[in-house]
């Protein structure tokens, strides 16, 4: 058998992708609530638009999504259905703290996610919690200015500290960041940072990046004095990067591209900056802003483990022409070899396998595959059947992609979350039509549905999956 016995099969969704809720139970404003669906998202996603309120004329589904907030029993009963061995979920972090520097947690926020913790556990199932999946209270965005300020490696460190006490044998398995590295390529999303005019992207960017990294290492830290039991990994939003041609000035770029992607990574990974980076920093003029005892910090509190997305592996080339393709913010060159999705992200089930094959080399620790997923448009049939061979399709060569690294290249990998197990919003675009799960949720681009919960053909063919611990594919 490829996998081990007590390998962690489940699902991952995003609290802000999710939940709703967003004015109950004490919870405060966040940046991902402020994030329109249609034409201006883009540009609020990048920091490029300012959006710290609710403006006329424009949707946000952030304000409701599937309602887990209300429908969390019944979603976790479904997940448990499945077989569920972990479920990947976040904390909306101005549910804890609604203006993120409050001196006192929100109660009501916190026995939330007790409750949904122990919930889990009812049907069997670990939870793998991400600390900050893209989230950030507007209180610390308008007073701070987001991940910019090194204030806020402090309410982050008080955060996580709550969490760590107040679910202290509840929660075995967290997570810092979501994708640490989409902050340089989404900043307001990732980072709650909006560029004023004027502002060096490179300066601000790479700051908050140091912050995270701080906040991260502190975490870590934190986490092991409170319960030396928890498991603290970091989360990168992966792809390998395929050089276009076997011409050097391509192979070279590609390179470059993967390191680049991976800089923060080495950091949580092995405690300091690598040196091309600090070369980078050199040619931008950028100091990096150690204060007190960072460097110390970093280099004692490196994570157990590391875990990644992956949707799509990713073309370099030297010259920037030729046909681009989209990919989770990630523009790449087209590759004339895969074949994409209806949103244009490319198929590419060995890309996993190398990717994995990556990380391993270079880190040797563990690795867990928090996200991969097939968004796809599904149709409900007459009798309400949901047909999605297409996604089976897609999850079933990307688990054999995975076995294979395991069995054949001694990756030590320790569990699989697909994205997401319950149709949810799409970060990217802010879009329902957009569909990942097994389960489908009654609600469209609009806003409107009954948000009843359906299951798919995947659903079943997961369970079997689970079941028979990736043995059984068909």
């Amino acid at each position: 058998m490829a996998f081990r016995k007590d390998f962690l099969w489940g699902g991952a969704t995003a609290a802000n992708q999710c939940e709703g809720g967003y004015n109950e139970g004490g919870r405060g404003l966040a940046n991902v609530d402020v994030i329109p669906h249609g034409k201006n998202r883009s540009a609020v996603v990048r920091g490029a638009r300012k959006s710290f309120g609710f403006e006329e004329g424009e949707y946000y589904p952030a304000k409701q999504a599937v309602d887990f907030y209300h429908h969390y029993k019944e979603d976790i009963a479904l997940f448990g259905e499945m077989g569920f061995k972990t479920y990947r979920m976040s904390i909306g972090w101005s549910r804890i703290f609604p203006q993120g520097d409050e001196e006192e947690p929100n109660e009501e926020g916190l026995k939330f996610y007790e409750d949904v913790f122990r919930e889990c556990h009812k049907h069997g199932i670990e939870p793998l919690v991400t600390i900050t999946h893209f989230d950030c209270p507007m209180g610390l965005i308008t007073k701070y200015g987001g991940w910019r300020n090194r204030k806020l490696v402090d309410f982050y460190k008080k955060l996580a500290r709550t969490l760590f006490t107040r679910y202290k044998g509840l929660v075995k398995y967290w997570l810092t960041f979501n994708e640490i590295n989409m902050l340089l390529h989404a900043p307001f999303m990732g980072a709650g940072i909006f560029l004023e005019e004027g502002e060096n992207r490179d300066q601000v960017l790479y700051t908050a990046a140091h912050h995270e990294l701080v906040a991260s290492a502190w975490a870590t830290k934190i986490a092991h004095e409170v319960d030396p039991d928890i498991q603290v990994g970091c989360m990168l939003a992966g792809g390998t990067y395929y050089p276009f041609s076997c011409r050097p000035e391509d192979v070279w770029e590609s390179k470059k591209d993967l390191r680049n992607n991976l800089f923060l990574i080495d950091v949580q990974a092995r405690g300091y900056y690598p040196s091309f980076i600090l070369k980078e920093f050199e040619r931008v003029g950028f100091e990096i802003p150690y204060q007190d005892d960072d460097r110390e910090i970093l280099l004692n509190n490196t994570v157990d483990f590391i875990s990644f997305s992956y949707y799509a592996s990713r073309v370099s080339k030297a010259d920037p022409d030729g046909e681009l393709t989209a990919g989770n913010i990630f523009k790449s060159v087209k590759n004339p070899y895969l074949k994409a999705s209806e949103w244009g992200w490319q198929i590419d089930p060995l890309g996993l396998r190398i990717t994995l094959n990556d990380l391993y080399d270079r880190y040797q620790l563990p690795l867990f595959i928090s996200e991969n997923g097939l968004g796809a448009k599904d149709v409900v049939e007459a009798d309400g059947s949901i047909n999605d061979d297409y996604r089976i399709e897609y999850l079933r060569e990307h688990i054999k992609a995975m076995k294979a690294a395991v069995e054949e290249d001694g990756v030590d990998l320790f569990g699989y979350t697909t994205w997401g197990p319950i149709d949810l919003v799409s970060a990217s675009t802010g879009e329902m039509s957009k569909r990942y799960g097994f389960i489908y949720v009654d609600r469209d681009d609009a806003g409107n549905g009954t948000l009843a919960r359906s299951r798919k053909k995947s659903f079943w063919w997961y369970k079997k999956v689970i079941a028979t611990n990736g043995e059984d594919l068909d």
